[in-house]
């Protein structure tokens, strides 16, 4: 490997298994010192076991990332460890999938729990240790990596929970971003599609392992690209969102300024029919909801 994060203290939250302990396996092979966070105490112990087999650094955290002492134990956990924090990695989720008419209120609460607090109350202490450091002027040249979804960013059938999650999941990365920037901070999210245990039922037909050759669907493949926007060399990344899929990295391009019509007074409701069928006309199709038929 090529040392690109050697020294980089890295926190990857739901790592015990998954797209997350591929994070925390390529960070290490990377040289950077881990710690490995999920609630499972057996899957997390197992991933620190395997990164020192390894000849790397990891150390465990078991606690659960969405409540607030808990994330703060987490970065907490970094600079007891290793005496500083230089990547924060935000993964860890489940999904409880229903049609809107089925969904109940506690799996619309349960879902935006762990994925939208789970990821700004760690991001929110961390910021809050890189702003100390940036004030003690020890600048910090630091890195946040979120995790959105294509559900996310287009909309998926079935999942208007997660969805909603991972769509303010982006919304918190652009606005971090541009808040934590004064203090060394970039921040920036991916849309990986990988096969996991969450995502067995969403792309069960696409799925398949393959007999032999390049498995697209394998969460390693998500992995480079975390590693690289968590090293140094990504200093000049931020506020982005980049689609991961086997071989494939894409810039997502986020909701824009589109055609407008300006009055320069206030419109009757009566008049706005033609307004908006132009408008229409000469904007591009929206991408198809996920799921959609």
């Amino acid at each position: 490997m090529s040392g690109l994060c050697q020294d980089r203290v890295v926190v990857v939250t739901g790592a015990g298994r998954g797209i997350g302990r591929a994070h925390a396996l390529a960070f290490a092979a990377e040289g950077a010192p881990v710690v490995v966070n999920d609630v499972d105490a057996d899957t997390t112990a197992q991933v620190v076991a395997e990164i020192e087999d390894r000849g790397g650094k990891a150390a465990a955290h078991t606690g659960d990332i969405a409540d607030w002492a808990g994330a703060e134990a987490l970065i907490g956990t970094a600079l007891e460890h290793f005496g500083r924090l230089d990547v924060l990695v935000n993964n860890a989720g489940f999904v409880r999938d229903r049609m809107l008419v089925n969904l109940g209120e506690d799996e619309w609460d349960a879902v935006i729990r762990v994925h939208l607090k789970g990821h700004f109350a760690p991001l929110r202490h961390a910021a809050q240790h890189w702003r100390s450091e940036a004030k003690a002027g020890r600048a910090p040249d630091a890195r946040v990596i979120n995790t959105s979804s294509g559900a996310g960013l287009l909309g998926s059938v079935g999942q208007g929970n997660y969805s909603a999650a991972k769509a303010g999941i982006a919304g918190l990365t652009v606005v971090a971003a541009a808040e934590l920037a004064r203090y060394g901070v970039t921040v920036n999210a991916i849309a990986p599609a990988a096969r996991t245990r969450m995502t067995e039922g969403v792309f069960a037909e696409t799925m398949a392992r393959p007999d032999d050759g390049f498995d697209a669907m394998a969460p390693e493949n998500v992995s480079p690209l975390v590693v690289w926007l968590g090293s140094a060399e990504s200093a000049h990344v931020t506020g982005r969102v980049f689609e991961v899929e086997g071989g494939k990295v894409a810039l997502a391009q986020g909701w824009r300024h589109g055609p407008a019509v300006d009055k320069k007074n206030r419109w009757e409701p009566a008049e706005l029919g033609p307004v908006v069928a132009g408008l229409l006309e000469r904007a591009p199709e929206p991408e198809p909801v996920y799921g959609a038929s």
